[in-house]
């Protein structure tokens, strides 16, 4: 396996072993680090970021490389050279290459052409690198995440695909709740509850928040509104979701000791009120250190070849 693209490119052993290597990466954060000595990773960040730019930096560094950082500004990527000459060139000087960008189709086609491993950072469809922090901190703070039900409440976004798809995978069950109209993609929800089939877990969807979050170890939400939607967009979802804002009226339906899980930046007031983010039950920043440590594991194993990819 040379890329990850989509968690589901992963098998169930990857993505246990990622984890594993995480949790050793955490408490020992220098082990590999000559591993990149005197090599370079390409970082390129087609929309803005604070966590995955210097998680992914950040984990070069403890493995002995260095971060190069690219912007539409300054690569050419679709635009004056094709997105396949761009991959085979890089290749020719980077080890690996990380991307955020907006189509999972331009990823696609890079990781094609490229003979160095590519990890997507974020795409309209998927964000597999949040979801490995998400499945990480699940299983430190909360226990395996096949023995726990998550809740997930409001935009069936990216976030939502890949942490269905991770939870499916380890046989842990996800209650999706959103309004009508923002549903995430019902072929993904399909390949996820196929998955979760086989594993022994549970994939529900609904527009029921109250229920999704009946008995959850853990309630998940994301933003309501992404940077750059319109005006007119912005006030349309914000009426669509209010009902399915996480307050402490909705983390009383979870239980006792549930906690409250959000990939940043939150936007206290609308999907997360204020007293759940300042509450013990909040485990936001946690997953966000996280980031890092799965990065760490994601690369390690990518350029080690330890990865077999899914069946």
């Amino acid at each position: 396996m040379k890329d990850l693209l989509r968690l589901t490119d992963l098998g169930r052993a990857d993505l246990q072993l990622l984890l594993r290597l995480a949790h050793r990466f955490k408490n020992e954060p220098f082990r590999q680090r000559s591993e990149l000595a005197n090599q370079t990773v390409v970082l390129y960040f087609n929309k803005p970021s604070t966590r995955t730019r210097i998680s992914v930096a950040t984990a070069v560094a403890r493995l002995g490389g260095i971060p190069i950082f690219v912007s539409p500004r300054e690569l050419q990527l679709g635009r004056g050279e094709s997105i396949e000459d761009t991959a085979r060139t890089i290749s020719r000087y980077a080890r690996a290459f990380v991307i955020r960008t907006f189509r999972d189709e331009d990823v696609a086609r890079f990781a094609s052409a490229a003979t160095i491993p590519v990890i997507n950072a974020l795409t309209d469809q998927h964000h597999p690198c949040q979801a490995l922090a998400d499945l990480l901190t699940i299983k430190e703070k909360i226990g395996p995440v096949e023995s726990v039900r998550i809740a997930y409440v409001g935009d069936g976004n990216n976030v939502c695909h890949s942490l269905m798809q991770g939870v499916a995978m380890l046989g842990g069950t996800i209650a999706i709740a959103t309004p009508k109209g923002f549903e995430p993609n019902p072929a993904l929800v399909v390949q996820a509850q196929t998955i979760a089939a086989e594993t022994g877990g549970a994939v529900e969807i609904s527009h029921d928040a109250a229920r999704a979050t009946t008995d959850a170890a853990a309630v998940y939400t994301d933003v309501w509104v992404s940077m750059g939607d319109p005006e007119d967009e912005r006030a349309r979802r914000i009426e669509a979701f209010h009902p399915y804002q996480v307050n402490a009226s909705l983390m009383r339906r979870a239980r006792a000791n549930v906690k409250f899980m959000h990939c940043l930046p939150d936007h206290p007031g609308e999907e997360v009120s204020q007293e759940v983010l300042d509450s013990p039950a909040s485990i936001i920043f946690d997953q966000a250190e996280n980031r890092l440590h799965t990065a760490v594991a994601l690369l390690h194993a990518l350029l080690e070849q330890r990865l077999v990819g899914s069946p």
